[in-house]
């Protein structure tokens, strides 16, 4: 198969993987607060999320049995049949049906993510992961967008529910075209188990402040992140302005922030990178604060906004370089498989209790104490300090000979 017809097909499947998460993260807490539903149950709604964290637990069975393909049909397949559901339930009081619903739908597509980079890694020759991983990540990044800010501006012009219809139709169509995808003949995987040597990493005494900075780093940006939407549709704010301005410029600036901070990581370090970019995505939470709390013009909300999702950036690219210097190259992909896992299911139990924060201490008080959430993960950087720097000197070393030519 010729690579531009690898390419297309990566993009149609990535496409498809990026459509759900926009649905989960942006659309719904929008959908349920429009129709009335109370900040706490919003905020329980970040447990869905589950399923993406601990996919590694069935991650081998898809791997094992079945074809690809087939996977990635069925699970397309049924986000179509709960998409289509969904605005047919009561969105003003979700029942156990509702729930179970969105569940369903959440795991359905933690298993298209499985089999689809899977797909992914079958399909690469050598010397094509460059232009294929370029391809994974815009085709993914376009669907966050039309399923995220792209659904909830068209919803100020038509309504959720056309909208939703058609989403799952669409669903049903990925599904007919993933079926008919060109199969890859894959031999017998004969490799070792990395589990005891992950085990033995895992389990070294230095691992300790390292899961504690993993679990705490993002902690205040996590905490902010899952009331933002709410908060706009309680301010007033309509669909289009949410679709357009938080989503869609928001993923723009954190796509622009993620590509200057690892330009900052390169040029002075993960640790400068962490402490720096670290301290201004803790800063960024206090422009939400100024909003909730004094009386602005309307549009410095648009103002915040953008600084939080231009700091969220630069904080992800520090964040994502410390937790590849963890990892053995070995075993790198389990490994920063597990710090991954760590870092989102924290972020998901503790999104779990952000309504109930915004209810009984209203919008300014929870974001102040987001941003002071931010602050112990800084404060770790103190024990780490000498292992990051360490980690650095080598990187320099090696560098100079090369700048000597």
């Amino acid at each position: 198969m010729r690579l531009r017809e690898k390419l297309g097909w990566i993009a149609l499947l990535y496409f498809a993987e990026g459509l759900p998460f926009g649905i989960a993260y942006d659309v719904w807490p929008v959908y349920f607060r429009v129709h009335g539903v109370s900040l706490r149950e919003i905020g329980f709604m970040s447990l869905l999320s589950l399923p993406w964290t601990l996919k590694l637990l069935w991650a081998p069975a898809v791997d094992r049995w079945g074809m690809r393909q087939h996977w990635i049909a069925a699970a397309l397949t049924s986000l179509g049949l709960t998409t289509l559901v969904l605005p047919a339930l009561d969105a003003a009081h979700p029942g156990p049906l509702l729930w179970a619903l969105m569940l369903a739908f959440t795991l359905a597509s933690a298993t298209q993510d499985i089999a689809v980079d899977a797909y992914a890694v079958d399909l690469a020759s050598p010397g094509e992961e460059g232009a294929i991983n370029g391809m994974r990540v815009t085709a993914a990044r376009v669907a966050l967008l039309l399923g995220g800010g792209g659904l909830i501006t068209a919803a100020g012009w038509w309504g959720f529910e056309p909208l939703f219809a058609l989403t799952g139709v669409l669903f049903f169509l990925l599904a007919g075209a993933a079926w008919f995808s060109p199969r890859v003949p894959l031999a017998a995987n004969q490799r070792r188990s990395p589990i005891k040597p992950v085990l033995r990493w895992l389990f070294r005494p230095q691992m300790v402040p390292v899961l504690a900075f993993t679990l705490l780093f993002k902690l205040g940006d996590s905490t902010l992140g899952r009331m933002v939407k709410p908060f706009w549709v309680d301010r007033g704010y309509s669909l289009e302005e949410i679709g357009l301005i938080s989503v869609t410029l928001g993923t723009v600036l954190t796509i622009g922030g993620a590509l200057l901070g690892g330009w900052f990581v390169s040029r002075f370090g993960i640790f400068a990178g962490l402490l720096w970019l670290g301290g201004l995505q803790m800063l960024s939470n206090l422009g939400y604060v100024a909003v909730a709390a004094l009386t602005l013009p309307r549009e410095s909300i648009y103002l915040a906004s953008a600084f939080e999702s231009l700091t969220q950036g630069l904080g992800t690219a520090a964040f994502l370089s410390f937790l590849m210097g963890q990892c053995e190259k070995e075993h790198a992909a389990t490994q920063y498989a597990l710090l991954s896992a760590t870092f989102a299911l924290s972020r998901d139990l503790v999104g779990a209790f952000s309504g109930l924060g915004v209810e009984n201490l209203g919008y300014a008080v929870y974001f102040a104490v987001t941003t002071a959430l931010a602050v112990p993960g800084l404060v770790l950087l103190l024990p780490l300090r000498k292992v990051l720097l360490s980690q650095q000197a080598p990187e320099a070393a090696g560098a100079k000979p090369q700048g000597s030519d």
